[in-house]
């Protein structure tokens, strides 16, 4: 008998969406023994349980002096993404203050720029890794630009946002801690000189507006600074990534799909959002139960995990028709992939932007194709994303599209 949910499961890491049609279809509140959490699966559960009061983010209490002590627990705690209101409502007022959409738009012309520079690079060779020399170094660009980190440092944020990220998954998190703990101090020692550099004189960059972000009074804490740029490094690195990863992979596996797009280049837009859709970067987000609660019948208790799958949500037939197909011309599509209510990504039109540059710039490499027919997926329940994607292309074709 297939299991109804094993996320230990190496056919898990590299096709969910069985698991996740089976429960939706089966049991779409679901309780997994091994982990002690309940999985919501239906699109309707899900997006109602993203701003569901009755369920907490708040997962983190820092009175314990070994978590003071801590750098990452630390980071964890002050962590917007782990707060409820009216905490979460103060912290995201002030970071929205210096994390704005102008900022965001003027930094397409630099991503534009950062994307053609990788590509040229593998111009001459006629192959590359989609992921590791393109996806992966490209967001981590533009966020460390972003936050006005010298470009000689790009290298030390790559690791440190490689080391911290695995801790978000839970499936992966007690093996990466200790090598997490040991990047987060590092981090943490090299954002404090930032903050004090920008407090005695300030830049045009995104760690100055962050630390100049002020609401009637009320700043960011030092540790709330870090905090924030501890979210905007390992979600505006890491997601992204695989944003661009998994949407090449799709558009290379559906070539109709593709070519529809280099006929009609307009539709990038809604491409992107139909790419999140068929497979999001983020596959779940989880939540407490503030108190007892029922829904369809099952009865969650106070303090247990709640798990909402934003993958098999996007997939729910409930909800879009054929939901399998990829299809960029799928109108309105309302999909999870960035969550909903007040938790909702605040980089997300930052991640839309870099997806768009990103994707479009590489299907125009003449003659793409995949160079594997088995890509390697990355283990771990809460990130969907690729561990390598090479590719073949026409050689030099970077360099004239760059011309």
């Amino acid at each position: 008998m297939e299991a109804l949910y094993d996320p230990y499961d190496p056919d898990f890491h590299s096709n969910p969406h069985p698991y996740f049609h089976r429960l939706r279809a089966q049991d779409p509140v679901y309780y997994h023994e091994p982990t002690r959490s309940w999985l919501l699966t239906r699109y309707d559960d899900v997006f109602a349980g993203l701003s569901d009061r009755r369920l907490s983010a708040d997962r983190f209490h820092l009175s314990d002096a070994n978590i003071q002590a801590s750098p990452l627990l630390r980071a964890l705690g002050s962590m917007m993404l782990f707060k409820d209101a009216p905490a979460h409502t103060r912290m995201r007022s002030l970071v929205s203050k210096a994390f704005t959409p102008r900022a965001v738009t003027e930094m397409q012309p630099r991503t534009q720029a950062i994307a053609a520079e990788l590509l040229s690079r593998c111009a001459d060779s006629g192959e590359m890794d989609a992921v590791n020399d393109f996806a992966a170094p490209l967001p981590v660009t533009v966020i460390a630009s972003m936050l006005g980190i010298p470009s000689n440092d790009y290298p030390l944020f790559k690791r440190w946002s490689d080391d911290l990220v695995k801790i978000a998954d839970g499936t992966l998190a007690a093996a990466a801690f200790p090598q997490a703990e040991r990047s987060a101090a590092e981090l943490y020692r090299y954002l404090e000189d930032a903050f004090a550099d920008r407090r005695r004189a300030s830049r045009d960059d995104l760690i100055s507006r962050l630390v100049a972000a002020r609401d009637e009074g009320d700043a960011l804490s030092n540790d709330e600074l870090f905090a924030t740029c501890v979210l905007l490094l390992i979600a505006g690195h890491e997601t992204t990534t695989n944003l661009i990863g998994n949407g090449t992979l799709a558009l290379l596996r559906n070539p109709d799909q593709l070519e529809l797009l280099h006929r009609r280049p307009e539709l990038i837009g809604n491409a992107i959002e139909e790419l999140l859709r068929f497979e999001a970067p983020f596959q779940i987000t989880s939540r407490v139960a503030a108190e007892d609660m029922r829904l369809r019948g099952k009865a969650i208790k106070k303090d247990e995990e709640v798990v909402l799958c934003l993958t098999a949500a996007n997939r729910d037939p409930e909800r879009f028709d054929d939901p399998d197909r990829l299809a960029l011309t799928r109108a309105e599509v309302q999909h999870v992939a960035f969550g909903h209510g007040i938790h909702f990504c605040l980089g997300a039109a930052l991640a839309r932007i870099e997806g768009q540059v990103a994707i479009g710039a590489l299907i125009q490499l003449p003659g793409l194709e995949l160079a594997t027919s088995t890509p390697v997926w990355k283990p771990g329940v809460a990130l969907r994303g690729l561990e390598t994607l090479p590719v073949r292309f026409e050689r030099c074709a970077s360099k004239r599209s760059a011309a």
